[in-house]
């Protein structure tokens, strides 16, 4: 891996992945719209890795709380929570292991993942505008959590974006921006985490992929990572996710413009 692309692909995964556009789709579409040589689902996971360190650092505190409390109090607030996490990880874990081949073929089309940023774009902005942004994390139910896990699944299609589409079923069931935004980053931890582990026996088996490109796109990601969360978590307080459905707009319709003029030349 050229040390170049690592960095751009480990700042593309960093924002991308807490940011609601999309990094799976950034990580096949940079490579793609620059001409890069594709550098495959075994890269973007370690790039995963690197977020998932992020997330870490970020929610360390709470971390130990919701694990705490999820073995000794499961009845209390936080240790419900830890319980909900858990059983909101369960459909996107499977659905993402049962269809693991046609996400490393069939899902890496630019013309597809151009039409899920727009489309999943009009639904963000859609229930951004409507939710009633009245249940905050403290008050999430088990219906809520479950639904927003379900909603997950639906991210193994580049474009989706897992904390868009999570933070827009969030939203449709009633949370506020910062509460959706706070379960969307504590839930993405154990689906990276699985991911990364069905990953590991291909790295274990061929060491010679991690090299200093690799890890200097882990270390981006977790950095830019870390940016990132911050950034949403300030920004969600006081404004709506106008610019990213914008963005969503526009790069998909840069990706199709382009497409076509390939597909034409």
């Amino acid at each position: 891996m050229d040390i170049l692309h690592a960095i751009v692909l480990g700042l593309v995964q960093g924002l991308g992945e807490f940011l609601p556009i999309s990094s799976s789709a950034h990580l096949i579409l940079v490579p793609w719209l620059m001409k890069w040589v594709d550098h495959g689902l075994t890269f973007d996971i370690a790039l995963h890795v690197g977020t998932l360190i992020a997330v870490v650092i970020y929610f360390w505190k709470d971390w130990l709380v919701l694990l705490s409390k999820g073995f000794t109090k499961p009845k209390e607030r936080e240790g419900k929570l830890f319980w909900y996490l858990v059983l909101a990880t369960i459909p996107g874990a499977f659905i993402g292991f049962m269809l693991e081949d046609i996400v490393e073929t069939v899902f890496r089309n630019p013309v597809l993942i151009a039409c899920m940023l727009i489309l999943m774009g009009v639904i963000l902005y859609i229930v951004d505008r409507r939710g009633k942004k009245q249940i905050d994390l403290q008050h999430i139910s088990l219906k809520t959590s479950f639904l927003i896990g379900l909603s997950q699944a639906m991210a193994i299609i580049p474009g989706v974006s897992r904390s868009g589409v999570t933070m827009t079923m969030a939203l449709a069931l009633g949370m506020t921006r910062e509460g959706a935004a706070r379960f969307s980053f504590l839930l993405s931890a154990p689906i990276i985490l699985g991911a990364a582990a069905v990953k590991a026996p291909v790295l274990m088996a061929n060491p010679e992929m991690i090299d200093a490109g690799f890890l200097t796109g882990v270390a981006v990601a977790c950095v830019s990572g870390l940016a990132a969360i911050g950034f949403l978590l300030r920004y969600v307080q006081t404004r709506t996710f106008l610019p990213f459905v914008i963005y969503r707009f526009g790069l998909g319709i840069l990706v199709l413009g382009v497409a076509f003029y390939r597909w034409a030349a």
